[in-house]
């Protein structure tokens, strides 16, 4: 296996990390593995159909999700299963049907109970480290007036 092999991807790898749809890709881009100099590349400089991917898509699922605020569990709820682009989530933005208004309210209350969660964990580390420090202080050695001289 040469280095130039280990160090490409698929098509469909670069796709998603670079947040596109794979089908709307050009065929070019489809057929080939992308070295991660070219990934880089594409990254630093996007090439024009890459730029309008990116602003009008087609979107993929996960991006479409993050446009709508809502879970890509949400979007299957709710009956989306094809890639959408910027116009149609422009539109359901507009004029939002009740499954989406009813997904956006539930991942806003999934995502205010992963911070408490997570904020409540942080208190419980603090307080665990504040006994174990004090613990730490109590226990250490009294230095003595012969330990000084």
């Amino acid at each position: 296996m040469t280095s130039e092999n280990s160090q490409s991807m698929k098509p469909a790898t670069v796709a998603k990390k670079l947040g596109i749809y794979l089908p709307a890709t050009p065929q070019e881009f489809q057929d080939s593995a992308i070295s991660r100099a070219d990934f880089a590349e594409l990254q630093a400089n996007p090439p024009e159909w890459l730029a309008e991917l990116r602003r009008n898509g087609p979107h993929p699922r996960p991006v479409v999700a993050q446009k709508l605020n809502v879970s890509i569990s949400g979007l299957a709820r709710g009956g989306v299963e094809d890639a959408l682009t910027t116009a149609d989530i422009t539109a359901l933005l507009q004029a939002p049907p009740q499954w989406l208004v009813t997904e956006r309210a539930t991942h806003a209350a999934v995502r205010s109970e992963a911070q408490r969660v997570k904020e409540a964990a942080a208190k419980k580390d603090a307080t665990k480290e504040a006994k174990d420090n004090a613990a730490a202080k109590r226990d250490a050695p009294k230095a003595s007036k012969r330990d000084h001289a």
